[in-house]
């Protein structure tokens, strides 16, 4: 049994790990696909409130800071891996809280991807491209769609912990 009672320790922190490591993987496998078959700006209708399209973000979310002179791509890095850190170790205290520990496990896996791309090309790769009467949602990945996840299963367990305890 885990420290806080809730799950078995070690075992219970390499499943989600293991959840982190699937999303990393499949957000690479992903922009492999993206770098490989697409040009940067090349873009393919899917529906007509969906895109496949090949973009480079070197800032954060919605292309927050892109436009800086280049010390952001560190800086985001370096922010990945203090995050990945943080997420490890809380991983490691609360491995038995399964829906906390699910959204720790994407926004981790999420995280990570992002760093490598930054990392190796010095940009993120992002190629989901959803807009609806002419405005376009700013293009995301597998990465950011997973740390999304997370973020809405986070809160979602706050909910649930605040209702409980009342």
């Amino acid at each position: 049994m885990a420290r806080n009672g809730k799950g078995a320790g070690a075992g219970g922190m390499l499943q989600w790990l293991g959840l982190a490591f699937i999303i990393l993987l499949v957000d690479q496998f992903t922009k492999v696909l993206i770098v490989g078959y697409y040009h940067l700006g090349d873009s393919t209708y899917v529906t007509n409130f969906f895109n496949v399209v090949r973009v480079h973000n070197s800032g954060a979310a919605f292309s927050f800071l892109a436009g800086a002179s280049g010390w952001q791509r560190w800086f985001f890095t370096v922010l990945g891996f203090v995050a990945a850190a943080v997420i490890i170790w809380m991983l490691r205290s609360h491995p038995g809280q399964k829906l906390f520990s699910f959204a720790m496990a994407c926004i981790l896996g999420g995280a990570i991807g992002n760093v490598v791309d930054r990392l190796v090309h010095g940009y993120v790769i992002d190629f989901l491209d959803f807009h609806w009467a002419g405005m376009h949602f700013p293009a995301f990945n597998v990465a950011d769609s997973a740390i999304t996840v997370g973020a809405a299963c986070l809160i979602l367990d706050e909910l649930l912990r605040v209702r409980r305890a009342t």
